[in-house]
């Protein structure tokens, strides 16, 4: 009897619980207004931002040549290093940071490209920030994500 009492008050109690409730969102309405929300980070980027991103890397490339990588990268890549860029609208550095990275020399050799490369084409925007990642072939060699062609595979 206890246990009928018992199950009884959890149903009613669920059922108050759940009356209680003023809206329901669906699955879709909860990933929608998450996605596009304006401070999303997964927001489109500017256009042209990705033209804007092979410029810079060729620029860079340019100023680096020995720091180049000419060929296919190995199927297995000794560091990785992403840097975050923001430039003014003169295309003068007004920040650089290593954003990842697990080697501190070739962050370093990363950083010091592109300082060297300063100034860099205008950007299409006032200001911009934006990502590059170094794919180091070897210690002191890399190719930059953005003209990068395929790996090698194992």
């Amino acid at each position: 009897m206890n246990t009928i009492i018992r199950a009884g008050l959890v149903l009613v109690i669920s059922i108050a619980g759940l009356g209680g409730c003023s809206s329901v969102r669906t699955a879709t309405q909860a990933v929608t207004t998450r996605i596009f929300h304006p401070a999303s980070p997964t927001a489109p980027a500017p256009p042209g931002v990705d033209d804007y991103k092979a410029r810079v890397a060729h620029h860079v490339a340019d100023h680096n040549p020995e720091r180049a990588y000419a060929g296919t990268l190995p199927a297995m890549l000794p560091a990785i290093v992403v840097l975050e860029i923001t430039v003014d609208r003169d295309g003068r550095l007004a920040d650089v940071a290593v954003q990842r990275s697990r080697d501190p020399d070739a962050s370093a050799i990363a950083l010091a490209s592109v300082r060297r490369s300063s100034p860099l084409p205008r950007p299409p925007t006032d200001r911009l920030t934006f990502s590059e990642t170094f794919l180091f072939a070897d210690s002191e060699r890399y190719q930059l994500r953005s003209l990068a062609g395929p790996q090698a595979s194992e």
